[in-house]
This record gives C-alpha cells, sequence and structure tokens, in this order.
C-alpha cells in the first residue's frame, strides 16, 4: 500500500523546482511523474507546489519563492532502500539512482521542528495485516542482507561479537541539523563511561569509507582495543553482534533498532521519541508517544516511500522494489572485484561482459591461470577455483546451439548444478530452504509459467500424439548424449537408447511417447536413434513437438537427467529419474538412480522452485539491460522480447549451414 499520491485523471501536478538535480537524475524525474508530481523550472502560482531536495544547501531557494509566491512546499529524499552504491559514487552503478523516494507534501522526516508524512503514518493505528505485512517484509529485508546501499559484502566477517558499536555519520548530512564532531565525541565518550571493559567499534559511513565525504570520528580517536570499522561489512551483520548501539540520527541506528536493540540517541530522527530508544535530546513536547517497531518499518518501507520498478518503468510496491535491488546486489557482490573468464566461447563473450561487467570490465583469458575467476562450466576443469557458469532453468526463445543468448545464466562459486559428484551452490540453497514469504512467491512464479505456456527454451512446435487408448502414457525425453548433465550424473543408462529400453522393460504395457531432443533433432549434437530400434520401443515418436503439450497428456515422466523432468514436476507431473539430475534424491521424484545420500532436505515443490529459479539463476532484462528478477524474465519471455543480436543471426544461419561439424561451435 502507497501513501496518497496528488495524481488526478493520470495528470501529474506541476513540482516547480529550483535544482537541477531534479532534472538531471532521470530516474528522479521519472519516479516523481509517475508518483504524480512533474518537475518544471518557472514560479509556482499560489496553490502551486515547490520541490525541495531534503535539507541540502539549495533548498533556501525553493523555501523563499515558496514564501513569497504561497505555494506548498514538498520535500524529496531517498527512500530507505535506495540502490547498490551511493549516489555519490562514479560509474554507471552509481547513476542507475534510486528504486524509491520518500515524497512529503508535510514535512521532513529527519526535521523534528515540525510533524511530517512518516510521523503521521507512525502514529496511525495498524491493523493486524499491515503488521504481518510489515514483520514479513522486514525478515525478508533482513535475509537478503539489504540496507540503504548495498555494496557490503555478506562474506565478510563482523568483529568478534560483544562490542559496544559507535557510529558515524558524513560532515554536513543534512539530518544532523547542524551538529558536527562535538557531539559525535560525546556520544564516543558516553558510550566509553556507560560501558567500561567493552571494546568500541566505531562505524564509518559507506560514503567516508568510499572517499567520497569526510566523517566525523578518525582512527586518531580510538583508544587501546577499541576499532575503526570501515570494511565493507553487513549493516545487519554489524548490529546483530553488538552489545550496544550509539548513534546521532543514522540509517544503521533505525536498523540496529528494528533488530531488537534499544540504540542511545544523541539526534532526534524520525525513529526517536517513540519509546523504543534512550533519547538524549527529547522530542517537542506533545508529539510523537508510543509506537512498535513494525508501526516504524510500515511507514518507512511499506507505505510511506514511493517504489519504482526501473525494468518494468512503473510504480510499485515495497516487495517488487526488494525483489529488483536483491537482483542487483545478487550480480554486484559475485562480480565486486571483477572478472578474468577463460574457457568462453566467442559468440558468448558479449554477453558475459555485459552479465559479469556491471562493477569492472570482465577480462578474457585464451590460457588458464591462477587468476580466473570465472569460467563456463565444461572449461572449468581446466580452473578449480573458477565460478563456473551455466545456462539457467528460464532461458530463452530458442537453442544454444542456434547461438541463442540466454536470458539467465547460474554462476556457481561452489561446484555446478549438473554434477552431483560434487556439492553445488543450489544445493546448498534447497538444503537451507526459501527467506521468509519465499515459497509463496514461488508458487506465484510457477503459475505465471503455467499460464504463459514457459519453459527452458520455447521452441513451440507441433503436437500431434495417437489417441489415448487406456494405456498409461510415459513421456520420456531424449537427451544430448555428450551432455555434461549425461557424463556427470547418468547412473547406469547413458543413452537415450539405453533409457527407452530400461522404460519399455519396466512399463511392457504402458504407451510410451518418444521426444527427440531439439538440439539433436536439429543435427547438432549426438543423440540420434535408429528408426527401427524407435519403432520396437516406442509408441510414438514426437519429432519437433510442444514439451507442454506433450507433459500435458503424460500420466508420468521417465528421463536420465533431462530438465524436462523439473519442468513436468512443476506442472504436477510424477517424475523417475534414472540419474541424478539437479531435482532429484529430495523426495519430490522417485529415483532409481545412483543414491544422493548427500541430499538429506525434503523440501517442497514450492521451496524447490525458490531455489533452482529465484535464488540460484542471475536473470538479465534484454530491454533495459539491468540485472532482473524471475518475474520479469517470465514476462519478457512471454512477450516474445528477447531478441538475438543481428550478429548471433548470421552466426546461427553459418552454423545451420555447417551442422555436421558441431565440433566447430562448441570450441
Amino acid at each position: 500500500m502507497q501513501a496518497e499520491r496528488p495524481q488526478a485523471a493520470g495528470i501529474p501536478r506541476r513540482l516547480h523546482v529550483f535544482n537541477l538535480g531534479f532534472l538531471r537524475q532521470r530516474r528522479v524525474a521519472r519516479i516523481l511523474t509517475l508518483a504524480g508530481w512533474k518537475p518544471v523550472l518557472g514560479l509556482p502560482g499560489p496553490d502551486g507546489a515547490v520541490g525541495i531536495w531534503g535539507a541540502s544547501p539549495t533548498t533556501w531557494r525553493g523555501r523563499r519563492i515558496a514564501e513569497l509566491t504561497g505555494a506548498q512546499v514538498v520535500t524529496v529524499e531517498d527512500a530507505f532502500l535506495r540502490s547498490i552504491l551511493p549516489g555519490r559514487a562514479r560509474g554507471a552503478l552509481a547513476r542507475r539512482g534510486p528504486v524509491g523516494l520518500l515524497i512529503d507534501p508535510e514535512g521532513l522526516h529527519f526535521d523534528p521542528g515540525q510533524p511530517s508524512l512518516l510521523e503521521r503514518l507512525i502514529r496511525a493505528p495498524l491493523s493486524p495485516e499491515a503488521r504481518a505485512r510489515a514483520r514479513q517484509g522486514l525478515a525478508r529485508l533482513r535475509a537478503a542482507d539489504l540496507s540503504k546501499y548495498n555494496a557490503h559484502d555478506p562474506a565478510l566477517r563482523a568483529p568478534e561479537p560483544g562490542y559496544v558499536l559507535v557510529i558515524d555519520q558524513t560532515r554536513g548530512d543534512a539530518s544532523l541539523c547542524g551538529a558536527g564532531r562535538a557531539l559525535f565525541l560525546t556520544m564516543l565518550q558516553a558510550a566509553r563511561d556507560e560501558n567500561p571493559g567493552h571494546r568500541i567499534v566505531i562505524r564509518s559511513h559507506p560514503e567516508t569509507a568510499q572517499g567520497l565525504r569526510p566523517g566525523h570520528l578518525t582512527a586518531e580517536d580510538l583508544r587501546h582495543g577499541d576499532m575503526l570499522c570501515d570494511g565493507a561489512v553487513s549493516p545487519w551483520r554489524l548490529v546483530e553482534g553488538a552489545a550496544r548501539v550509539y548513534a546521532v540520527s543514522s540509517q544503521l541506528g533505525y536498523e540496529a533498532l528494528l533488530a531488537g536493540h534499544r540504540p542511545r540517541l544523541f539526534g532526534r530522527p524520525f525513529y526517536a521519541g517513540w519509546g523504543l530508544s534512550d533519547d538524549e535530546q527529547p522530542m517537542p513536547k506533545g508529539r510523537r508517544g508510543r509506537a512498535t517497531p513494525e508501526a516504524l518499518f510500515a511507514a518507512s518501507h511499506l507505505t510511506g516511500p514511493v517504489w519504482y520498478d526501473p525494468c518494468r518503468d512503473q510504480l510499485t510496491d515495497f516487495d517488487g522494489a526488494l525483489d529488483q535491488i536483491e537482483a542487483e546486489a545478487k550480480a554486484f557482490r559475485q562480480d565486486r572485484n571483477g572478472h578474468r573468464a577463460y574457457g568462453i566461447r566467442l559468440w558468448k563473450r558479449g554477453l558475459v561482459a555485459r552479465e559479469f561487467g556491471d562493477a569492472r570490465p570482465v577480462r578474457f583469458q585464451s590460457r588458464p591461470s591462477a587468476q580466473v575467476t570465472l569460467a563456463w562450466a565444461g572449461a572449468a576443469e581446466a580452473v578449480p577455483q573458477a565460478i563456473r557458469v551455466e545456462d539457467g532453468f528460464l532461458r530463452s526463445r530458442g537453442l544454444g546451439a542456434a547461438l541463442t543468448p540466454p536470458l539467465s545464466v547460474v554462476a556457481d562459486d561452489l561446484g555446478i548444478y549438473f554434477d552431483p559428484q560434487a556439492p553445488s551452490r543450489l544445493e546448498a540453497l534447497i538444503e537451507a530452504g526459501p527467506p521468509p514469504g519465499g515459497e509463496a512467491r514461488a508458487a506465484r512464479l510457477i503459475a505465471a509459467l503455467i499460464t504463459a505456456r514457459l519453459t527452458k527454451y520455447n521452441l513451440g512446435g507441433r503436437a500431434k500424439l495417437p489417441p489415448a487408448d487406456g494405456r498409461r502414457r510415459i513421456l520420456v525425453p531424449g537427451q544430448v548424449e555428450d551432455d555434461a548433465s549425461i557424463l556427470r550424473g547418468a547412473g547406469v543408462e547413458r543413452t537415450n537408447l539405453a533409457l527407452l529400453a530400461r522404460v519399455r522393460a519396466e512399463n511392457p504395457d504402458a504407451q510410451v511417447i518418444y521426444k527427440p531432443h531439439p538440439d539433436v533433432e536439429a543435427g547438432l549434437r549426438p543423440g540420434l536413434i535408429a528408426p527401427e530400434a524407435l519403432a520396437a520401443l516406442a509408441d510414438h515418436v514426437a519429432d519437433r513437438a510442444d514439451p507442454l503439450t506433450l507433459i500435458g497428456t503424460a500420466d508420468e515422466v521417465w528421463t536420465i537427467t533431462s530438465t524436462l523432468g523439473f519442468e513436468a514436476l512443476l506442472r504436477g507431473v510424477p517424475v523417475t529419474t534414472l540419474g541424478r539430475p539437479f531435482y532429484a534424491g529430495w523426495g519430490l521424484t522417485r529415483d532409481l538412480g545412483p543414491g544422493l545420500p548427500r541430499r538429506r532436505a525434503r523440501p517442497s515443490l514450492e521451496a524447490l522452485a525458490h531455489a533452482c529459479l529465484i535464488a540460484y539463476p542471475r536473470y538479465r532484462d534484454p530491454i533495459t539491460g539491468l540485472p532482473c528478477t524471475a518475474e520479469l524474465a517470465v514476462e519478457r519471455l512471454a512477450e516474445g522480447r528477447c531478441g538475438q543480436p543481428a550478429g548471433l543471426r548470421l552466426l546461427a544461419k553459418a552454423q545451420g549451414a555447417l551442422a555436421g561439424h558441431s565440433w566447430i561451435w562448441r570450441r
């Protein structure tokens, strides 16, 4: 639920601005316009509105104009979930802009001198449903390890627990309301006096740590045993390990409150004065009162901000903004130090550069070395230290062997999903289970996939089948016989002929439908079965058939390791495996292949889908070029908006002409 907006009949109200940043920052201007405020230059009338950015040095202009004209003042600030990097950072990643704004026509949330939108929302009664949404939203935020800025590294360890956390801020921060170094030194001394014998950890602001703005406290303020924490440590890990937290007005102090602390506050931020903190400075008489953490979070993250979806170019809610930042953070966290890539085929290098080059450009190597950090899974044995890259499970409209670029890839730092001989990141995600709300999200995604009739490749095709004759219909998907999932994950049956023979031997009375693999049908990969053998084992060969129609008419699916088995599982069709695919061994399939004792978890179908389709892959929007969610990838695939670049279309035609020489395309 969003706070009320001024938009009427689809016509935004003019917002007169006197800071060119409103117009130069395209995303800020776009969010304002979608929210019903159109930034414009020029003088307002008495019924007009003036937009100012928080308490920045230029706000005096707007306030003065508002006084002279009688116009309304509307303050604009970043929301509490903003972006990966601070806006002052350099580079394209920083220029993306925020995913949310606080647009306040009532006041300014960090100025205690007057009421504000957030203060009013916090005081409003909170329904049980809203309280539940706030709890789940906060749980999601913490599980995703997201904050206002998200350049921190969740793998970086916080100091040993038990310290007193003292939070620094940047000089001139508007929320300090003019306070300077003296107040921070007073706070630091209070932390020492009130916690004798405890270590002091001073947390630098992210902008200070990146050299963008100076702070108030430095290493010179430390005493023996104290620590200055200016690394990329997770804010949530920092507050979780603290014995007490001291802040002036920092958002990190607010996150400490949300994590269960009662912070000691030396300023008057919006989260002070509600009975949840120890406040050094009293609030104005008669203001605020008592509130719950859920009420604060509902106001600050659910109803107060205007949230924006940059891929769809439309307003969204908190969950939509969180999904987007989570997708961007997933990519940044894996790519933050840049990559040296090995084993990437020439036609894939452009997509690898786009997918893994947001933080720093990807450098490609022709030879393996200890410096390689990224490798396509087929070449990873030469560089065992590298992250292994492969296509995701929602890939494209077209075959990889036909040079169709993927919408999703997986980048596994432990192993790779198709190799059960070693642990993988996918296995770890399945074992850990989904985050709060994850199963419900996966259920919605499964429903969207089914409605849109999407599979991995989305090739379509005909679906001429023999009529049902009362026998059980078993669908048997063929595979590429030299595919890595067969080489690594097959059991006794390692060829399509052996698979069909096993199915027929164990199901002599069934109607067996055999579907050849599209790459094999196209003559690009090995796996053909001689016609006479097919005639003896299968009742029908569904060549170039629509896999979803086949799944929809099947009573069960038998496979070695085919992804089609996973797609059948999502659609409620029983699956029998003869190998060890990524979706076997979790109690959701009948497994006749080698055992998988390492897979002990028993996830629901939705939990498995969350790991496979949401948590494990990385998606890239083909329209905006941004990291995106699985849900957006489904929309793009359903709309057909994932076309092949012109250069790759020419290569694909050349490959078709030389289909009998597939070794050329597999280098």
